[in-house]
């Protein structure tokens, strides 16, 4: 199974990755687009010439890595739906089991802008990840979608319910996993793994919604209609 989970940043996402990760049946990929959208949009990022170098900008050659045979019986792969930019081909994603991991946007948008200035609608993936949802609605596949807070709030519950939707067996390891930097980490791990790399398992329930500076406002209010319909779509197991 090639088992492509779309987030935006500050979203669980690689916590889950590393639960995935830790099975012994899966490898994982992160961020496999990362370099190819700096590339392409000339962003200045934290780390940025070494993503640059870390990873194929030819989005071609990245697509044609995701859909080669693995080692094992199956690969995680920890997509960035902000990456998904114009010429970036998406039917590729046809060829995966697609999860998409949501997270409300005061809290995305607070986190992220406190890693990164220039915090923009584009650069958080609500659009693009509600995008790629209808891409496969329109296939006739429906999509999987999982609240973070959800998973926070009964890991081994959100995490059995994923499994099942996507018709993998659930593995307690997926609990747990070592602290510390992990054979996954893309290179920026480096400037934004640093809480999830002092973890061994997932973050307890998250308190009341952060108070959004004013100016970062309209983010919330751009985002919030895509995170409310994928939210009526999310699994149900609390």
């Amino acid at each position: 199974m090639r088992l492509a989970v779309w987030s935006g940043p500050r979203n669980l996402s690689t916590a889950m990755m590393y639960a995935f990760g830790h099975r012994e049946d899966f490898t994982a990929v992160d961020e496999p687009f990362y370099a190819a959208y700096l590339a392409k949009t000339g962003l200045i990022h934290p780390m940025g010439d070494q993503i640059i170098a870390s990873q194929p900008t030819d989005p071609d050659q990245v697509i044609a890595g995701l859909l080669a045979p693995t080692a094992k019986p199956h690969v995680y792969h920890k997509h960035m739906s902000q990456h998904m930019i114009d010429g970036i081909p998406r039917e590729f994603i046809e060829e995966c089991t697609n999860v998409f991991l949501i997270r409300h946007p005061a809290r995305v948008v607070a986190s992220f802008s406190a890693k990164y200035d220039n915090v923009t609608l584009d650069s958080i993936g609500f659009v693009q990840q509600y995008e790629l949802c209808n891409q496969l609605m329109a296939k006739g596949i429906a999509p999987v979608v999982i609240d973070s807070a959800d998973i926070r709030r009964a890991p081994e519950a959100g995490l059995r319910a994923m499994c099942d939707a996507v018709g993998l067996e659930f593995d307690p390891s997926m609990l747990h996993w070592p602290a510390g930097p992990h054979p996954d980490d893309g290179v920026w791990a480096a400037h934004w793994y640093g809480a999830v790399h002092q973890s061994t398992g997932f973050a307890g329930v998250e308190g009341p919604l952060p108070d959004v500076p004013e100016a970062l406002q309209p983010l919330v209010d751009g985002a919030m209609p895509h995170y409310e319909q994928m939210q009526k779509m999310a699994l149900s197991f609390t």
